[in-house]
């Protein structure tokens, strides 16, 4: 039995994030310069199709979209596009979407603190722009140097005050629409059209923000793709609704006049309700853009952490700083939108930051053809997009298409962003580096190489990021068997003992159980740590999961399998999974190796007496509560009926063991002294019962 690799753990960032954080991070981020700045350059290109443009720039991102959700889910790690393309395709494309797309969000957050001074000119005329951009890039920096918790507050509050702004904006500005605005429509050139379309891409670019900081999010699988889908409804109802007041009430001629007009939001506010709704717009302007350059500095941030754990930057960079955020990143992040706010005209730059997000868009949707066809088990999203892959095909096609149609300068500063990035990473990352990505689990398919490193890294995401809720957990934990010896005991008549006990339960011999745990064992592909071993194998003709708890107080000799551990291999988990199934296999293996990992585990586990509180030793933090009623605990509810107990929700009575008989549990069964309770339920109604019938374990 080989020892598992261990990989090296950085200090992780702090799960702070909810589903509405995630939504005001998405939302606010995007709702910023894409409405309050862009809309009289757009009506310049695109006249009163304006918002057409907007429509059709989220039907080509849509593809890319759906492609970064399902990354976001299988790999919520700080990093965002630059983690996925480094773990599909190598730390060499890796490198180039991550400088590529850090640079892409500074211009974005550079081009957003423009907007506040742009706004701020219509109550202070004096002020420069340049400036003022620069001391709220300092603003927000400090503002995500203390959390991200206290930045997703900060952008619901910005947000709630936005949302009202736009609803009266857009329902003042429907009733007093001129239709003779849109007269026009159908002369738009579909060549300005579609260079418009790629102009306002970076009004989605607060989309994908919220992968960056995966990391930060509770319940990655649910919040990430139901706020960023939320989000993306919600943003395009207003571009679209919003974008035809605007043209509606002052005429697309009049927003594009002399190139654009960069407040046109508090130009048609103007008309529609006379300088009080001018100062009132520009109020939500102001909110909006702070939204988005502080969700800027927020995202952009984490893309050195990243690339600083992985050392294709310096390593200071992937250090996290005393309030638990990238103290570093944010700096540096920071120093960058100083100079582009100093040095260059972001009206300018917004368009080439679109561009090369939209091949930032193709990459991921080649990133997940990689990652699907490599066939890693350990490659778990818990959303998978539609249509696959018909969707990535056009994903990776259409974005090259409208970077074209954007014409010379983007393609030039795309390429220039690409070789900057393949230049670093040749001269300075490449010797510091020794990892592949997934497209060599592809090779391998072809009689190539693969890289077993990247398979383990996301063995250790699945971990860290926790069961489902449809996974079978506590069925399969209250039905497991259980063999407890003294030893020592050869691993070999361990096993041997485990699958003639396995076999009984399942459509397979223990003849066949016993050879595909042994094969795994000499493999290495048994996890081996804390004094804890998880044999496994998954076979075609079993249909549900079996589990073996196996506890051996004085230790297993591994003999031929493998060299002995350090600590002594005292509590072994065999587990039976269906073939056609390897996520859920991965998870509960995962959430086994969770609880060993605890310093608490082996000592409950060792000190505990019969099957059921070795049972409750393995998760007693988690969904597991056995407990006796008698000798002063939980004597009040002797005489009581099942359906009389006032249980906490989500937590049900499993099974009764009384003296040596098993009762099954129903609403009219009469609960009796001396009767031994197994409890199931979530982790919180668990604790809460703990508290309030296990003395002991206060």
């Amino acid at each position: 039995m080989a020892t598992q690799v261990t990989l090296p753990k950085p200090v992780k960032l702090q799960k702070q994030l909810g589903l509405w954080d995630v939504y005001a991070l998405a939302t606010g981020a995007t709702l910023s310069s894409g409405f309050f700045l862009l809309p009289g350059l757009a009506a310049a290109g695109a006249g009163s199709a304006m918002p057409v443009s907007y429509l059709l720039a989220a039907l080509i991102l849509l593809p890319g979209l759906l492609s970064s959700v399902e990354l976001t889910t299988a790999m919520p790690k700080a990093g965002g596009v630059y983690y996925f393309l480094d773990r599909s395709m190598g730390p060499l494309v890796g490198t180039i979407g991550g400088f590529g797309t850090w640079i892409a969000l500074v211009l974005k957050a550079s081009f957003a603190l423009y907007g506040v001074g742009a706004y701020l000119q219509l109550f202070f005329p004096q002020l420069e722009m340049g400036p003022v951009a620069g001391g709220f890039a300092i603003l927000f920096g400090v503002i995500n140097y203390f959390g991200a918790k206290k930045t997703g507050t900060f952008q619901v509050m910005l947000l709630i005050g936005l949302s009202i702004l736009l609803l009266w904006f857009c329902g003042l500005g429907v009733l007093q629409m001129d239709a003779s605005n849109f007269g026009s429509f159908f002369e738009t050139e579909a060549s300005g059209l579609i260079a418009t379309s790629g102009l306002v891409v970076v009004s989605y670019m607060g989309l994908t923000k919220v992968s960056s900081v995966a990391e930060e999010v509770k319940n990655p699988e649910r919040n990430l793709p139901l706020g960023t889908f939320l989000s993306f409804g919600t943003v395009i109802l207003v571009y679209v609704i919003g974008t035809s007041v605007m043209v509606g009430v002052a005429s697309a001629e009049t927003l594009g006049a002399n190139g654009g007009d960069l407040k046109p939001v508090a130009t048609v506010a103007q008309m529609l309700a006379g300088p009080a709704g001018a100062v009132v717009m520009t109020i939500a302007a102001l909110l909006a853009v702070s939204s988005g350059a502080n969700a800027g500095v927020l995202s952009a941030s984490r893309y050195p952490l990243a690339m600083g754990r992985d050392r294709i930057l310096p390593d200071f960079f992937g250090r996290v700083g005393a309030r638990g955020t990238p103290a570093i990143g944010i700096a540096a992040t920071v120093g960058l939108i100083l100079l582009c706010v100093t040095l260059f005209d972001p009206t300018k730059i917004a368009k080439l930051a679109s561009a090369f997000k939209l091949v930032m868009f193709a990459l991921g949707c080649l990133a997940v053809i990689v990652m699907r066809e490599s066939r890693i088990e350990s490659y778990d999203p818990g959303y998978k997009s539609p249509f696959y892959p018909v969707m990535q095909i056009l994903g990776i096609l259409a974005p090259f298409w409208l970077i074209v149609e954007m014409g010379f300068l983007p393609t030039l500063f795309t390429a220039g962003l690409i070789t900057l990035g393949a230049m670093w990473y040749t001269y300075y990352a490449s010797s510091r580096v020794d990892r592949e990505g997934a497209i060599f689990h592809v090779f391998e398919r072809l009689g190539r190489q693969r890289d077993e490193r990247l398979d383990l890294e996301l063995r250790e995401v699945i971990k860290d990021r926790g069961p489902r809720a449809e996974d079978p957990f506590d069925t399969l934990f209250t039905a497991a068997r259980v063999l407890d010896l003294d030893g020592p005991v050869d691993f070999e008549v361990l096993v041997r003992q485990a699958s003639e006990r396995l076999a009984r339960d399942l459509p397979v011999s223990a003849s066949s159980l016993f050879e595909g745990f042994l094969k795994g064992a000499r493999l290495g592909a048994t996890p081996v740590s804390h004094g804890a071993a998880l044999p496994h194998v998954r076979l075609d003709a079993v249909e549900e999961p079996q589990l073996l708890l196996a506890r051996v107080r004085n230790g297993v000799e591994l003999g031929a399998v493998g060299p002995e551990p350090d600590d002594p291999v005292r509590a072994i988990f065999f587990l039976v999974g269906p073939q056609d199934d390897p996520g859920r296999h991965l998870r509960i293996l995962a959430q086994i190796a969770r609880r060993v990992d605890q310093d608490a585990f082996m000592p409950e586990w060792l000190a505990a007496e019969g099957t059921t509180q070795i049972k409750e030793a393995l998760f007693r933090n988690e969904r597991l509560l056995v407990m006796k009623i008698g000798d002063g605990l939980g004597e009040e509810l002797v005489g009581s009926r099942l359906r009389e107990l006032a249980l906490p929700d989500g937590t049900l009575i499993a099974m009764i063991r009384r003296q040596e008989e098993m009762v099954i549990p129903q609403g009219d069964t009469v609960l009796q002294f001396g009767d031994r309770l197994t409890i199931l339920g979530r982790p919180e109604g668990i604790a809460q019962l703990r508290l309030r019938f296990s003395p002991a374990a206060r």
